[in-house]
């Protein structure tokens, strides 16, 4: 199908090569040297959660995800984002040949893709939609810029193997997630998992709030309502993304899709998240390993929401090692 061409260049991250390496220079020079008392990247960490926002927004807190990626042993790399542009039931993946960058292309590993999609019955992601999908685009500059810094020459780039994770309930998750075990088993494939935590705002129809600042007895607030006398509403967004982040670090998929479930959190990679964890689950349970269990490194927002009125993303990078 030829190279999809990078449509959020210009407005969701700059466009020009130059400029675009000196924003994600600057990003990843504020992490630390040490992350978990590791030096980066961290050993073996082969699978991260890392958001999709535009970068002036999401990219300092992606920066840390893509510091800890370890990509010293790796062949290929499985990137699994959200769908926003059109319903999907299941899973897709593409069709395009190449993604590119404005450093230049990242190779589709097609063999890996013919696999994938009928091991899981995949179906194709519309190219239209490819092209119009950010989930999975707002990676490509990390990646490019990482595959730089690894192995210098394009040539040696790993290919990337993008899918699209649907709108599926839990066993639907477990059943895609079984597509993926064997390759999350192997050495050789790394993961990057798409998501934003919370949004909250009248323009996401989500506005709950917690009085007492407990996540399990929650509220809506509108519009038009004054600000709450208790807690500030930006504590109640911290505790619901805290709680969903200590159902990933807990490792166990069921509580995770229940805990959203409780609160309604807003993630919109949450099924990208549940196949991940599922996967890891799977392993663990093989006694594969007694790691694959994720560890959150950062956690930031777009803004501190005081008022009903106002409006706010979360944004977690977080890194398993297998």
């Amino acid at each position: 199908m030829g190279t999809r061409p990078p449509a959020k260049a210009g407005s969701w991250y700059v466009g020009q090569p130059d400029e675009l390496e000196e924003e994600l220079d600057e990003y990843l020079a504020s992490v630390p040297e040490q992350v978990d008392g590791s030096n980066l990247p961290i050993p073996g960490a082969r699978v991260i959660i890392a958001p999709h926002a535009g970068f002036t927004y999401s990219g300092p807190c992606a920066a840390w995800a893509y510091s800890c990626l370890d990509l010293s042993q790796a062949k290929r790399i499985f990137l699994l984002g959200p769908s926003h542009t059109y319903y999907l039931a299941g899973c897709a993946v593409t069709t395009f040949d190449k993604y590119h960058t404005p450093f230049g292309d990242l190779k589709v590993d097609r063999d890996a893709i013919q696999r994938v999609k009928e091991a899981g019955r995949f179906a194709d992601i519309p190219p239209r939609k490819d092209i119009a999908e950010h989930s999975l685009e707002m990676h490509t500059p990390y990646i490019y810029k990482r595959l730089k810094q690894t192995f210098g020459s394009e040539a040696k780039f790993l290919p990337i193997v993008p899918v699209l994770i649907g709108d599926n309930d839990l066993e639907a998750e477990k059943q895609a997630a079984s597509v993926f075990v064997s390759y999350m088993k192997d050495p050789e494939n790394v993961f990057i998992i798409s998501s934003d935590f919370c949004h909250w705002g009248s323009n996401f129809s989500y506005t709950v709030y917690s009085p007492q600042n407990d996540w399990r007895n929650l509220t809506r607030l509108r519009p038009g309502d004054r600000a709450p006398a208790g807690p500030p509403i930006h504590e109640t967004i911290r505790l619901i993304d805290e709680a969903a982040m200590d159902a990933v670090k807990g490792g166990s998929h069921d509580e995770f899709v229940g805990n959203l479930a409780k609160t309604g959190n807003t993630v919109c990679g949450r099924h990208p998240i549940g196949v991940a964890m599922a996967a890891l689950e799977h392993i663990r349970e093989e006694g594969a390993t007694q790691q694959g269990k994720f560890k959150v490194v950062r956690y930031e927002r777009s803004t501190l929401v005081k008022s009903p009125s106002d409006s706010s993303v979360s944004y977690v990078s977080a890194y398993a090692v297998l």
